[in-house]
């Protein structure tokens, strides 16, 4: 069953549960019945593994589960039995019960299960073998995709759509492929100092197993500030085999760093955008994060995260992270930007297209730092590559044009991210070339005669479309168009002054 397959039988069972279950509780009932769905997947093949190897006196030894990041499941928790049980009328007690002893099993699981909803919710046992039976259809290969940040993001832009609320903003798949093709992350720590779902480790892992490297020579580190999504991440990653580290619980990256002294070699975020009210006028202003700077101001947290960042890069370190094109030219970070820009670590700049998102049709930027544009040679995925020296030099790219669309959506195809790859490292080694509309490499002194802007626009060289136009045929139109509305205006006035007039009113 494809993904979209899945997003339709999925929310037509959630319709039918309208008046069992309150929306903002059925995509907890749904992503807790793929977690135990697909882990029971990932569970059954390493049972198999062990048999192949002939260890079939293991089967039952969690150790030979956990030391290889797959989740045990304890008979009960299985889906098979699950499955088997559904007509019984305390399905939802087991499904709780399997979601508890999972848990009590797996100790890195800890408090990330919500094991009482179903009970809890009273939702009826003929509803809960229809959800079980739809999730028992789906059959793909759940690897290929992140089904649990996809499915999460489908439910809460119906949810938003349902209840007239904003959604969450789940990072676009491709969006994500084209950062980590930037980057080319081969081994070290990757952080997300804001990691939703987890979607950004996802995609990373993914990367890494395509381009056949050690997923073992990467470390994930992040952290979540809304309980559900921290939650949910940890069920996301369990599912995978992914070993993380996302803090002991969910909190403020701002007001409870649980990496405070984590230095790292990657970053991909993708932050909230414009958070208003992040802190007030006396809190965090002498903190370690801004030294250097001035402190990011309350109104918007757009250069709060930009600063913990940088706080958090390596002196070799790279960043992709997305951001409201506000924050290109905000004049009340001003200063900040200068900053930044002057210490030379804004290596790219990239427009990408709107309506990337199921909930906002914002246009957005994916910011690209690094701490060291010196010349170098460097070896990534096995390639080597040549570095020119880029000091003070920043790459403009906009890929508004390089879209595709699919349904309501516009996605970036594996063309368009090969393109923006490939202009980005041949401007890396210094085989790069300005293309119209679509690239400039820019000096720092150029930045700084346009007041620190970094507006991809600015830069960029676009068609003067206006070349063609013939200036004088089209302003004798406008004239005799002005001279018509004058003349229909003119003769309103006149008749209003008539019927005054006839009234006995003098005007």
């Amino acid at each position: 069953m494809k993904n979209k397959a899945i997003e339709s039988t999925l929310w037509k069972n959630a319709t039918k549960l309208r008046g069992s279950v309150e929306w903002g509780e059925y995509k907890h009932i749904i992503l807790s019945l793929l977690f135990l769905k697909f882990t029971n997947d990932n569970f059954i093949k390493h049972r198999e593994i062990l048999i192949k190897d002939n260890k079939e006196k293991y089967l039952d030894n969690i150790d030979f589960y956990t030391k290889d990041n797959i989740v045990y499941l304890p008979e009960s928790a299985r889906w098979n039995y699950l499955i088997e049980n559904a007509s019984t009328a305390d399905i939802s007690q087991k499904i709780d019960n399997a979601l508890a002893s999972i848990e009590k099993n797996n100790p890195t699981l800890s408090g990330a299960l919500p094991s009482d909803n179903f009970v809890r919710l009273q939702i009826p046992q003929s509803k809960v073998k229809q959800l079980l039976d739809s999730i028992n259809n789906i059959d793909d290969d759940f690897e290929d995709f992140d089904i649990i940040g996809l499915v999460y993001e489908y439910f809460l832009s119906k949810f938003s759509e349902a209840e007239g609320k904003e959604g969450q903003y789940f990072t676009p798949k491709h969006t994500i492929k084209l950062m980590n093709e930037l980057l080319k992350p081969d081994k070290g720590i990757v952080y997300d100092p804001c990691c939703g779902t987890g979607g950004m480790f996802v995609q990373t892992y993914e990367y890494l197993k395509e381009n056949e490297i050690n997923t073992k020579d990467i470390s994930f580190y992040g952290q979540e500030s809304v309980l559900t999504n921290y939650k949910l991440a940890r069920m996301n990653l369990s599912i995978r085999g992914i070993n993380n580290d996302l803090g002991n619980t969910s909190a403020d990256t701002f007001f409870k760093d649980q990496h405070k002294d984590l230095k790292t070699d990657y970053i991909f975020a993708n932050p909230p955008f414009n958070q208003s009210g992040w802190r007030s006028e006396n809190e965090l202003i002498d903190d370690v994060r801004w030294k250097g700077y001035k402190p990011p101001l309350p109104g918007n947290a757009n250069y709060g995260w930009i600063l913990h960042m940088i706080h958090k890069m390596k002196n070799q370190s790279e960043a992709a992270f997305l951001l409201a094109n506000g924050a290109l030219e905000d004049d009340d970070s001003l200063e900040i930007r200068k900053q930044i820009i002057n210490n030379d670590i804004v290596e790219a700049i990239i427009t990408l297209p709107r309506n990337m998102f199921y909930s906002t049709d914002a246009s957005v930027t994916l910011w690209i730092l690094n701490k060291d544009k010196k010349g170098k040679t460097v070896t990534k995925n096995n390639e080597i590559y040549k570095y020119k020296n880029r000091v003070n030099e920043i790459l403009f790219l906009d890929l508004r044009k390089a879209v595709k669309k699919i349904g309501k959506k516009i996605v970036m195809t594996d063309i368009d991210i090969q393109n923006a790859v490939t202009t980005f490292y041949d401007w890396r080694i210094g085989n790069f070339k300005a293309k119209e509309e679509y690239s400039k490499n820019t000096s720092l002194s150029e930045i700084k005669e346009n007041n620190y802007s970094l507006v991809p626009s600015r830069y960029i060289d676009f068609i003067d479309k206006d070349l063609d136009v013939d200036f004088d045929s089209e302003i004798k139109k406008l004239q005799k168009s002005f001279a018509i509305d004058i003349e229909i205006q003119e003769n309103a006035i006149s008749d209003i002054k008539k019927t005054m007039k006839d009234l006995g009113y003098e005007i």
